[in-house]
């Protein structure tokens, strides 16, 4: 008489298919907290940029003798010898407004996302 020995090693299709459900509960997690993290992080450097224009704008009217009413241009501001060696650029895909020395800088994305410097 002669005994079947064979073994079949491998994994069921219920267990296959209950490891990708565990997969995909975790990425449901874990995706829209992945993307509040870059938002968020998104709207910080944009209030950075924003305060370092807001500086820029101030050293500029003081050693320029300017007054608040006046308006400073890019080339004022940015460039290897200025306040700013590069133009800071919104990571959200804003643009920056200088705006008078006075009046804070402004992005274009302050309305829907809070890109707002107080």
């Amino acid at each position: 008489m002669k005994k079947n020995n064979i073994r079949r090693a491998g994994f069921t299709l219920v267990e296959i298919m209950i490891v990708v459900a565990i997969i995909g509960l975790l990425a449901a997690i874990a995706i829209p907290n992945f993307v509040k993290a870059r938002d968020t992080s998104q709207r910080n450097a944009c209030i950075a940029n924003l305060k370092q224009i807001e500086t820029a704008k101030s050293n500029w009217c003081m050693e320029q003798k300017k007054s608040l009413t006046d308006t400073p241009v890019d080339s004022d501001l940015y460039g290897n010898d200025k306040y700013i060696r590069v133009a800071p650029e919104c990571p959200g895909g804003g643009s920056y407004g200088i705006n008078q020395v006075d009046v804070t800088p402004t992005c274009t994305l302050s309305t829907s996302d809070s890109h707002k410097l107080y």
